[in-house]
């Protein structure tokens, strides 16, 4: 009896832990990042709307509900952390693009193969969610085609948000803007949470 036991529970956890790894569904389509989301955070940063680059930012009550139980402090870590370097790389991306003359968003480059699963307890996390690493919004200016990336994407209810505008870590409590470059750049590498 005591052998039936040991192998029940080892099943039940066995299940469990394969059920906590597999993605509910196939990662959300990269067509609303192309179409919506690249075009609008590039207007947001050359216009430095606030509002608008907000609006694209994961939203406070998701963060929260995915870091609940899992750090000490959500609603100050989104603040204090997320939202603050978000607030600081706005103007950061802002000023790269107002010091060489206007500038023509072209297109947003994403990789949607390197789309990642991040299950439930990777990351501190308590949910599971989809993450895509860098991508890179392309412009022209001055009738140079130039690019910079977009540091992390995760999704939640099936829709794409930024949740690191600049580099994550980064050295300094700065706003940064992440990989400027001549050319189209290429999105990735993958990895990250």
């Amino acid at each position: 009896m005591l052998f039936r036991n040991v192998i029940a529970t080892t099943v039940v956890s066995l299940t469990l832990t394969i059920l906590s790894i597999v993605p509910v569904s196939a990662a959300p389509s990269t067509s609303a990042i192309n179409a919506q989301l690249g075009p609008a955070l590039f207007r947001a940063l050359q216009t430095s709307n606030a509002t608008l680059a907000q609006s694209l930012f994961y939203p406070e009550a998701a963060y929260i509900s995915l870091k609940t139980g899992q750090l000490a402090a959500p609603a100050g870590d989104y603040t204090n952390r997320l939202l603050a370097f978000f607030n600081l790389d706005v103007v950061a991306y802002h000023q790269l693009l107002a010091s060489g003359g206007p500038a023509h968003y072209l297109r947003t480059v994403v990789d949607p193969g390197l789309a990642t699963w991040i299950a439930p307890g990777v990351c501190e996390n308590g949910s599971g969610y989809w993450h895509e690493p860098p991508i890179r919004l392309v412009y022209r200016q001055a009738g140079v085609v130039k690019s910079f990336a977009v540091n992390s994407l995760i999704t939640w209810q099936n829709r794409w948000y930024v949740i690191h505008l600049g580099p994550n870590p980064r050295p300094s409590n700065v706003g940064t803007v992440d990989l400027p470059q001549r050319g189209p750049g290429r999105p990735g590498p993958a990895g990250g949470c």
